[in-house]
């Protein structure tokens, strides 16, 4: 899986802001807004990774137990999906 087409992450004032370019204004409007885990998954997600990829990356950036990167990957790909933001 991976980001659509469509849409960039920019870092604003500090904030990391999730914005659709092109065609994907037209059908998605407004921004989203990204802490830092978020943005770093996104990056992740600029390329295919599998759900397993995203669980080690997170581990190995955040130093984070399985479980819990487990949880935040789910919520986060799951956020992703139901926006229509993921391929």
């Amino acid at each position: 899986m991976k980001i659509s087409q469509g849409f960039s992450l920019r870092n604003i004032a500090g904030s990391n802001i999730v914005v659709p370019v092109g065609t994907a204004g037209v059908s998605f409007k407004g921004m989203i807004t990204l802490n830092g885990s978020g943005a770093f998954l996104w990056k992740q997600l600029e390329t295919d990774k599998t759900e397993e990829q995203l669980l080690q990356a997170m581990q190995a950036e955040y130093e984070v137990d399985e479980q819990t990167a487990k949880t935040d990957v789910g919520q986060f790909v799951g956020t992703l999906r139901h926006a229509g933001l993921l391929e």
